[in-house]
């Protein structure tokens, strides 16, 4: 006979699991865009290089909206619903990518597919930063990797088995459609956020909007997600070109190999997953932002292909435990009055970063070249370990002014 406790373990690993399979999801649209935008989308709607800047902008504007408000959706809502809503959002943007006739229709997808990913990602953290741990925090966003690894791999079958580019948005939409279904039929399964873990499971009191944004603190955490994003997205959306169309590397070499640059984030959360309760989390993001800087000068420097793929290889590995580890200290650091409304805005800022940076490159390497690229990623390297150690100053004056 099942015990209560037995049921409740097997629900809890039924959520998780669930939680999982969403972020491969999540992670798959983005990745996407980057090996199917050049040549295939712009050529199909007539479009510019730089032209996917509007797909961003409009991504990144429903992206930012509803990750800024998922915090305080989260700590208000059923958790469950809340989700569903996400992925039908999300479902019709990748849906839109994949029967769009136009151009302008295209960019609506992206507006609608924006504002699903925010409310996803956003709740998402919010959930598992008050529920579980650094290591199932770090797991989840290796699932994000699993998806971004799938999505290239996936194009690059369906692009050299000669069939439309569309076909790769419209198998995301059907997995979104799936995870409407596991959403709204688990809703008993996830917990809410309105009361505290404590024995005496007072309610928590969280805090207004402008209550958490009057912390010094949470503004350090917006740049630092903002740039965080932007450097991890800008190499996953310029690389393909830059190896391709700039140095001309075969288009199945240099798909391969943003693959690889996705995939290392997921071996790098999962064994930084498997080792980061026993590490120092700040002494690890500084380790890893350095690592990163590595990684990216030997794109940068370029002295043989092989040395170029490594260090984008490696670049990408250093970046995987970032922004789990930053999430995860977001809820220690202010706990669950002002943890839903900080995360959900971090997200956002990291909306920003993913979605107007890659664009700015874009615009900038339409004027110039794609080798524009590391040396502009190593610059959002320094501003980022420049924000995250103003947040952890090791000094309790400074911490009670800023808020921590």
């Amino acid at each position: 006979m099942t015990t209560p406790a037995e049921i409740s373990r097997n629900r809890r690993l039924f959520v998780i699991g669930i939680a999982y399979f969403s972020f491969i999801v999540l992670g798959m649209p983005g990745a996407m865009l980057g090996v199917a935008w050049s040549p295939y989308m712009r050529e199909t709607f007539h479009q510019s290089l730089d032209a996917v800047a509007f797909v961003l902008f409009a991504s990144t504007s429903g992206y930012f909206v509803a990750s800024f408000i998922s915090g305080w959706l989260m700590a208000r809502l059923p958790a469950a619903s809340l989700l569903a809503l996400s992925c039908i959002l999300g479902a019709m943007g990748v849906l839109g990518y994949a029967i769009a006739p136009s151009f302008g229709l295209l960019v609506l997808a992206g507006l609608f597919g924006g504002t699903g990913a925010g409310i996803l990602d956003g709740g998402m953290n919010v959930y598992f930063a008050a529920h579980h741990g650094p290591r199932l925090m770090n797991w989840l966003h290796a699932s994000f990797g699993v998806g971004s690894t799938l999505a290239p791999l996936m194009m690059n079958a369906i692009l050299n088995s000669d069939i439309s580019w569309r076909v790769g948005p419209a198998i995301i939409g059907g997995l979104y459609l799936a995870l409407v279904i596991l959403f709204l039929s688990t809703r008993p399964y996830w917990s809410s956020l309105k009361t505290s873990h404590a024995e005496d499971e007072q309610p928590v009191q969280h805090a207004t909007a402008l209550e958490t944004l009057r912390l010094p603190i949470v503004w350090l955490g917006i740049i630092l997600f903002m740039a965080y994003a932007g450097i991890e997205l800008s190499a996953g959306q310029w690389s393909f070109s830059l190896f391709h169309e700039e140095r001309g590397v075969s288009e199945s070499v240099a798909r391969f190999w943003v693959s690889l640059y996705w995939g290392s984030f997921t071996i790098g959360r999962i064994l930084f997953g498997a080792i980061i309760n026993r590490i120092n989390p700040h002494a690890l993001v500084r380790g890893c932002l350095v690592g990163a800087a590595i990684g990216m000068t030997l794109v940068w420097w370029n002295a043989s292909e092989a040395m170029s793929f490594v260090g984008l290889v490696i670049y990408g590995f250093m970046l995987a435990p970032i922004f789990a580890l930053m999430i995860t200290n977001t809820q220690e650091r202010l706990g669950p009055t002002h943890a839903p409304n900080a995360i959900g805005f971090q997200v956002a800022a990291a909306s920003i970063g993913a979605g107007g940076i890659p664009g700015l490159v874009g615009i900038i390497a339409q004027s110039s070249s794609l080798e524009i690229v590391p040396p502009f990623l190593l610059v959002l390297i320094v501003i980022m370990a420049t924000a995250h150690f103003a947040i952890n100053r090791p000094h309790p004056a400074v911490n009670r002014e800023m808020g921590i």
